[in-house]
């Protein structure tokens, strides 16, 4: 058996944000699945390798090569690959490209939150962050909302305008809180330690979306955002010993556990959506192996369509 090598550009074409959302709901209809991280390294390099199984999908291993040095030969600092076994017989099934799988991984996870969480008829979508993965959100939020309006900010105004000039109906700003007030949903995606998004401007109905913070060091929402709205998360198990955004107000005294309403695997149950039109829905993206896993599978069975 040949083993296909699915690069990013050729598997992208045949690849639909609806269809991968499709997929990430029937996989948290599986078995839990089982998670585990390893770590290697030698003086400033890192080898990650993240592994999911979950009964009925498969396995994955999605390994990231983290290289500083790469960038002053004008490479790229973070690489790999992913390995897809089969769930029967534990064989190789494909190899995929790592940035494939991450970039719609991780903006295909925010897109499915707020298909469930966001009002239907949200109209302005306020982008944080105009980097790699700013630009992935605008892409599947725009296919989410095809009828939405974009507005980004970025710390850096050039990045915001760079962004807006690559998309339709895409608008630079720099008034951070203006933006925020005008937003049905915000989605953040930066590097930030310090939070940038404060509970103070938001509105009733208003989505956000959380992403950029995957350290423990790390938030971009304040207590008050976290305060005001009903939490949710793409797994309990990933998110909230785990990164700043939920680890610190949870440690403060700030929220508690039962502040969490749902994650994914609460789909079927329908506890996974909002309540009520003028409440603010707060997801968390944590992006853990079991959801690359689920979305190399989905793109595996593009390829082969």
């Amino acid at each position: 058996m040949t083993v296909p090598v699915i690069p990013f550009a050729e598997a992208e074409a045949r690849m639909s944000w609806h269809a991968l959302t499709e997929a990430l709901v029937a996989g948290h209809a599986l078995p839990k699945a089982t998670l585990d991280d390893t770590f290697l390294y030698r003086g400033d390099d890192t080898l990650l390798s993240r592994s999911a199984w979950i009964s009925g999908l498969g396995i994955a291993v999605k390994s990231a090569t983290i290289f500083p040095g790469n960038k002053a030969a004008g490479l790229g600092t973070v690489n790999g690959g992913v390995s897809l076994y089969a769930d029967t017989d534990g064989l190789l099934q494909a190899i995929i490209d790592f940035h494939l799988v991450t970039k719609w991984k991780t903006a295909g996870d925010s897109l499915l939150g707020a298909l469930k969480l966001a009002r239907p008829d949200s109209r302005t979508i306020l982008i944080v962050g105009a980097g790699t993965v700013g630009r992935s959100l605008r892409e599947a939020y725009g296919a989410g909302f095809p009828d939405a309006r974009f507005i980004v900010w970025n710390r850096s105004p050039a990045g915001a305008e760079a962004l807006a000039a690559d998309y339709p109906d895409t608008q630079a700003v720099t008034d951070l809180p203006a933006a925020v007030a005008q937003a049905d949903i915000v989605t953040c995606a930066t590097m930030s330690t310090e939070p940038l998004l404060k509970g103070d401007w938001l509105r009733p109905g208003q989505h956000i979306d959380l992403i950029g913070a995957y350290r423990p060091d790390m938030r971009e929402a304040d207590d008050a955002v976290m305060q005001r709205g009903r939490i949710f998360v793409d797994s309990r198990d990933t998110t909230l010993g785990h990164i700043g955004e939920l680890k610190a107000p949870l440690a403060d005294g700030v929220i508690t556990p039962e502040d969490i309403v749902a994650d994914y695997y609460d789909l079927g149950s329908g506890r996974f959506a909002r309540g009520a039109d003028d409440e603010i829905t707060v997801f968390k993206n944590g992006g853990g192996a079991h959801l690359d896993l689920m979305t190399s599978r989905y793109i595996l069975d593009a390829w082969t369509a």
